[in-house]
């Protein structure tokens, strides 16, 4: 049965293979991204694409018209959408951790709220950490901004299932490993790792219709490198 299913971040890397994996299998898929140009280049049957940053609140109210007048439910939430920024904590200003904590935590927090109310008991909320948000795992220098908020991501997560664990929905966080995707080359240049955005986005959306029925409230770790 086809699911409606929202992702946030859909312009490039695991974002948009995921429009493109989930729309294969036959689900009708919202893409939320500052850029909808390239979701909206595949001319992809069942997929719809608008223009969406998480920190404005009038982009908020659009999404919350386009679910009442077209869809009227969401089966599944995919937090995605990430900032980063690579810079040595004693280099980071007051303004960079507030663009990293305003999408990474806030903006997925807003989403979030708004979309649960349109979710049915097994709803499916899934966000996307990072191995980087992992209490004791080995960490990357420079993304303190990044990481924390990761963690912060992970704390929410297990916060949200324990206060819908009788209503619904569902809530599970990925915590992905190093990705070659377009973020970790603008932060990392010329670092090279062996999964694609093809491969994690096939674990994800997979992992979004189906991780429900056995985790809510967890935290797993997508990694097959260290860090």
């Amino acid at each position: 049965m086809a699911k409606h299913i929202i992702v946030t971040g859909s312009s490039r890397g695991i974002g948009l293979e995921l429009v493109k994996i989930l729309t294969e299998k036959g689900h009708k898929v919202l893409a939320l991204s500052r850029n909808s140009k390239p979701v909206k280049e595949l001319a992809l049957d069942g997929v719809d694409a608008i223009d969406f940053d998480l920190r404005k609140e009038e982009d908020l109210t659009i999404l919350d018209g386009f679910i009442k007048n077209h869809w009227g439910s969401v089966d599944v939430l995919i937090n995605n959408a990430g900032a980063l920024i690579n810079k040595p904590f004693s280099e980071l200003s007051r303004e960079d951790f507030k663009k990293v904590y305003d999408v990474n935590i806030i903006g997925l927090a807003s989403i979030t709220q708004l979309i649960i109310p349109y979710m049915p008991k097994d709803g499916h909320v899934l966000s996307i950490s990072s191995m980087g948000g992992v209490q004791g795992s080995v960490k990357f220098p420079g993304l303190a901004a990044y990481s924390s908020s990761k963690g912060a991501v992970i704390t929410l997560t297990e916060l949200l299932a324990e206060e819908y664990k009788e209503s619904g929905p569902c809530f599970n966080v990925l915590a992905l490993g190093a990705v070659q995707t377009e973020m970790l080359e603008e932060a990392f240049p010329g670092f090279q790792v062996n999964t694609s955005a093809w491969d994690m986005a096939k674990y994800i959306a997979d992992f979004s219709l189906s991780g429900h029925q056995f985790y809510n409230g967890k935290m797993l770790q997508v990694s097959n490198s260290t860090p």
